[in-house]
């Protein structure tokens, strides 16, 4: 793997999320491209992509992604919500497409009142429905394994297997991995052995060339707490072989790895956290 980055602010433009991940030792970037916490946004110009692109050339980043907001829930029973989810989807799909990115990273949803069964069905229908409405050519929506915490979907490899299948043109959807995430729904990725496992059920549910992003964060709960509580590479519950086993995984070695890791300055040193992390992870590598 030899894309690391992580997830940047776009506060002040597009770009200034590319200089962030140049600044911090980055050689990829996930953003937002709209406020996440709210579903209106005003349609990107011309000259804030022509930035965005400048930017990523004068840097040399490569592989960005984006992060879709927290507010769609595509396995939502209640008909209001799905519709809007759906807008919603297409709205940041197509400003990933005019920004020429590479995925767009989701959260399946919760199915809340319903079952299970219900909520993956809706989520299948909503991306199909989605890609229909986006015709996407460039950029891959990429479904995220969650913690398991309520009703969310997503926080086992089945169910993620599950979606990848039933979704019409699965040439534009892929998965993207959370370490913290898996970690917490109890996959014990920081053990040899734990890893094995994991990789067994990841193969049993979907190809492995589905996986095309990883978030790679560390986690401040133990193993099954189904608590996403993210933490600084080799501080939390994982640690550093969870990440070496991963990191070295010739399979995953084509894949870039996004982290979303508390912002801030190292204490002692003063050092960026975002680059304290970076540089951990390359000191993992072998």
């Amino acid at each position: 793997m030899h894309l690391l980055g992580a997830h940047m602010s776009v506060a002040g433009g597009l770009e200034k999320a590319v200089q962030l991940a140049h600044a911090a030792e980055c050689t990829t970037v996930q953003i937002f491209t709209k406020n996440s916490n709210q579903w209106s946004c005003k349609p990107l110009t011309s000259d804030q992509v022509q930035r965005w692109q400048q930017a990523l050339d004068q840097y040399g980043i490569r592989g960005p992604v984006a992060h879709a907001s927290y507010l769609i829930n595509l396995a939502s029973p209640d008909d209001a919500l799905w519709n809007k989810s759906i807008e919603g989807l297409v709205v940041e799909w197509q400003r990933a497409e005019g920004l020429r990115l590479d995925g767009l990273v989701i959260h399946p949803g919760a199915h809340t009142t319903s079952s299970a069964e219900e909520g993956l069905q809706r989520v299948i229908h909503a991306v199909t429905a989605a890609i229909k409405l986006v015709k996407p050519h460039h950029c891959k929506l990429l479904l995220e394994n969650t913690a398991g915490q309520g009703s969310c979907l997503g926080h086992t490899f089945e169910q993620l297997g599950t979606l990848i299948a039933g979704i019409k043109n699965r040439k534009h959807v892929g998965i993207c991995i959370d370490t913290c995430h898996a970690f917490a729904a109890g996959y014990e990725l920081h053990t040899p052995a734990g890893y094995r496992a994991m990789k067994a059920a990841m193969e049993a549910a979907f190809p492995l060339d589905t996986i095309r992003a990883l978030h790679l964060n560390d986690s401040k709960k133990e193993c099954g707490s189904h608590v996403d509580r993210h933490e600084h590479i080799g501080q939390g519950c994982i640690g550093d072989e969870g990440f070496r086993l991963i990191l070295n995984d010739p399979d995953l070695a084509d894949v870039p790895g996004y982290i979303e890791t508390p912002k801030g300055n190292e204490e002692a040193t003063g050092e960026d956290l975002d680059q304290m992390n970076i540089r951990h992870l390359r000191s993992l590598l072998r």
